[in-house]
């Protein structure tokens, strides 16, 4: 199965250059780096030979956003070692590139694509003495000649969901060579070890979810919206898609009847559609505004739909409940649920929809801990909300404590886990 695989990427390689290219065209890839994904001639390796070197590979900005807290662990931990992160997208590169710009030993490069000549020349010019994969990045060359060079090799935060694991037993004896490649496997949730130990994975492990163990700096509002807000009864939608806003504005309606001085942050998950739910909004005879970055609240109104990129985890900050949405959509069912960890780790009551599919695992967890709870339609989200808002007591710091109690002990656990691979 290898030597097909092997042939295929080969086979293919001149069509991804192309596509490539056209994805530069279309600004979609880094307009000056673009060629290290590539070309071997670009992959200008920078390192210390003295040094040990680790090489994380995350895909896109969840996967690098979770392991940042990682890497600056380890690099606090550990004497003489140097780090290359690795991406696939643009916005995850530009993630590294902001947040450890001040870090000298941690270099960035693009992920070659999975071509046997490119993957060996990556090696021999990078040279790394740990590997780590981030969630569900499985690429075959690169893991059989990591193996063939005996270079310990990880999977940290292991995601196979039900879905990708029957696709990966339409070869079953091929999967079981991979994934038995890895020298050490974190799971992400029991359902993933569940599936990684049918895989045939050795040393594997579920010591929690590593997107838990990130630090969220808290971005104030301007003070006069926040003076606005304080006197409000308040409480957000955020992550909405069409069709969810409809739900969230009988919710409104209904709320209304018990507070006159109520207050709904609409955050949609494309702010493109913002005149669209402003239009919703007058339907029903809502006083609405959009509002936008750094401009002020117009205290009249009922309804502020959010037209700002990075705004979620301020809004968060002031809400004591939240409704997520992707998560009431029947059509999206397969692809449902948004993340909900930075509303829970800013201490917020989360309530969703039954199609959470892609962010199952995390909803149960926090299920478990009663910090989320599914809802059906607007009469349950609407019951749940007032008992919110009648609640004067305020648990936002119970559980910011309880979750970010728990992602420092999954950090530290995956740190030791780490570091056994480096004495």
């Amino acid at each position: 199965m290898i030597f097909i695989y092997r042939f295929l990427t080969f086979f293919f390689y001149p069509i991804l250059i192309v596509l490539i290219y056209f994805r530069k065209l279309l600004n979609k890839e880094d307009r000056y780096r673009y060629k290290e994904k590539i070309f071997s001639s670009n992959f200008f390796p920078e390192k210390d030979n003295k040094k040990k070197l680790i090489w994380f590979h995350a895909a896109s900005i969840g996967e690098t956003q979770s392991i940042l807290p990682l890497i600056q662990k380890l690099n606090t931990e550990i004497k003489d070692v140097e780090f290359l992160v690795t991406t696939t997208t643009l916005s995850a590169g530009n993630i590294i590139t902001k947040k450890l710009y001040n870090y000298k030993n941690i270099k960035h490069r693009y992920f070659p694509i999975d071509v046997n000549f490119l993957i060996k020349s990556f090696l021999n010019k990078w040279q790394p003495n740990l590997i780590i994969f981030v969630d569900s990045e499985i690429w075959p060359n690169l893991i059989f000649e990591i193996k063939k060079r005996k270079i310990p090799l990880a999977l940290i935060n292991g995601r196979i969901t039900k879905k990708t694991f029957n696709k990966w037993m339409l070869v079953p004896t091929f999967a079981k060579e991979v994934f038995n490649s890895f020298d050490l496997c974190l799971a992400s949730s029991k359902d993933s070890e569940n599936n990684l130990k049918k895989l045939n994975v050795k040393n594997l492990k579920f010591l929690g979810n590593i997107k838990f163990s990130g630090k969220i700096i808290k971005d104030n509002l301007i003070d006069k919206n926040l003076e606005i807000l304080k006197q409000k009864k308040l409480w957000c939608a955020a992550s909405t898609h069409r069709g969810e806003e409809i739900v969230v504005i009988k919710t409104h309606l209904n709320l209304k009847k018990i507070y006159k001085d109520l207050m709904t942050i609409i955050i949609p998950r494309h702010i493109s559609r913002s005149h669209e739910i402003n239009k919703l909004c007058n339907n029903y005879k809502l006083s609405s505004q959009i509002l936008n970055d750094r401009e002020l609240i117009e205290e009249k109104n009922e309804i502020i739909i959010i037209n700002s990129f990075g705004s979620l985890h301020k809004f968060y900050n002031y809400s004591k409940s939240v409704f997520m949405g992707k998560s009431m959509i029947k059509k999206l069912q397969k692809v449902g649920g948004q993340n909900p960890i930075e509303a829970a780790k800013l201490g917020c009551k989360i309530y969703h929809g039954p199609h959470v599919y892609n962010f199952k695992e995390i909803y149960d967890l926090l299920n478990s801990y009663k910090i989320s709870e599914e809802i059906n339609n607007v009469a349950e989200l609407s019951e749940k909300l007032a008992n919110d808002l009648k609640e004067l007591k305020n648990n936002k710091n119970k559980i910011t404590d309880s979750i970010n109690d728990m992602g420092d002990k999954i950090l530290s656990n995956t740190t030791k886990e780490i570091k056994k691979y480096l004495m």
